[in-house]
């Protein structure tokens, strides 16, 4: 028999759904590929649980792309919820996924409480569950797949004291713009960069605030903070769309390039913003790195098996030792801004997509067809 067709579900609610049906009909014994020629599961359908689609493009496209290309190659039907911010909708998806008769759910919890429950449904219904991401602190998720996120703000504060407009000062001004409260992931960016900046002689933080994965939240808070302190050096921002608020913010007041801004998620824009100046950095993080693991892992829990993780990460709420795979972050200057573009991560029709953009991208190595 042949391949299940590609189909696309949408349930009540849903803001995306997307069904990657490729689960071979018939026995597959005998032949090779990714599960090493062993019978196919009795189940091979994975859920996946993507959390917005505006904190960060990947959850739009780069996450889904990869999660299907990899579903392709262990023959698994994999579908793709995204909740677009609702705790509310990623729950009522989890429900109709367990419904479908998932053995595996990939978690990017919205929030905790949220995430937990999910978790603790799935539990209910013998569906495992593995933290995408983000750790759900309290969750009962045996497996997490995600980067060192304590390492990826290591890197950023790394990476901001050495960006021009501070590097080499005596005394350098700076302001933080984190990531949301109720994310994990903020939590460790932000252990991980300000361990860096809180022991960088004559760095003297002015001002932290949530910009909550928000642009509107991020441009609001910036605003603030740069009429409170306008002699303000540089912006230790968490990621990339919050970013590109503070650049048009510092745009506005004529500031461009002359305040050193992070970043995180190696966007077109914040790609983009690097090439002309505005940015200094950003961190990128192949979603390879999460979802080709993410999705082998699934495939070897339907097969039976209980992969060994090479390590653990320990739960904030109550220190339980979580089995993690994490992934080394790369830091992208102007002198690698190229590489997202090379991997295929981001397409250069998204970095340059105006004929300025595109002589700017020829000059920094990024080749539009």
């Amino acid at each position: 028999m042949g391949r299940r067709p590609l189909r696309v579900i949408a349930f009540a609610g849903v803001a995306m759904a997307l069904v990657v049906g490729l689960a071979a009909c018939g026995n597959n014994s005998g032949s090779g590929g990714a599960n090493g020629g062993s019978a196919k599961p009795a189940n091979t359908k994975v859920g996946v649980l993507l959390p917005d689609t505006a904190s960060s493009p990947r959850w739009v496209s780069a996450d889904p792309r990869q999660i299907g290309e990899q579903c392709k190659i262990y023959k698994l039907t994999c579908y793709v919820d995204n909740a677009n911010g609702s705790a509310t909708t990623q729950q009522a998806q989890a429900q109709a996924l367990i419904n479908a008769g998932v053995g595996v759910l990939l978690v990017v919890n919205l929030d905790p409480g949220s995430g937990k429950a999910i978790e603790s449904l799935a539990q209910q219904h013998n569906v495992v569950t593995i933290d995408y991401d983000r750790l759900t602190p309290g969750g009962s998720a045996p497996y997490y797949v995600s980067y060192d996120n304590v390492q990826v703000g290591i890197d950023q504060g790394t990476a901001l004291t050495q960006c021009p407009q501070v590097k080499g000062k005596s005394s350098v001004n700076y302001v933080e713009v984190d990531g949301a409260p109720t994310d994990n992931n903020a939590t460790l960016f932000a252990d991980g960069y300000n361990s860096v900046l809180s022991k960088q002689p004559g760095w003297h933080k002015l001002a932290d605030q949530t910009g909550n994965w928000d642009a509107a939240t991020a441009q609001r808070v910036f605003t603030t903070m740069l009429g409170q302190h306008p002699n303000i050096n540089a912006v230790m921002v968490a990621n990339d769309t919050m970013a590109q608020s503070v650049v048009n913010v510092l745009k506005s007041q004529n500031l461009t390039g002359k305040v050193a801004v992070s970043g995180q998620d190696a966007t077109a824009g914040g790609l983009d913003n690097i090439m002309e100046g505005a940015q200094c950095f950003t961190i990128y993080k192949p979603v390879a790195g999460e979802a080709n693991v993410a999705i082998k892992l699934a495939s070897q829990i339907l097969a039976g098996q209980k992969p060994t993780a090479p390590a653990t990460t320990k739960d904030p709420s109550n220190g339980r030792e979580v089995p993690s795979f994490l992934a080394t972050p790369v830091t992208i200057t102007k002198a690698n801004v190229a590489r997202p573009v090379t991997d295929g991560y981001v397409t250069a029709a998204a970095v340059c997509p105006t004929a300025t953009l595109q002589k700017l991208c020829a000059a920094n190595g990024i080749q539009v067809s």
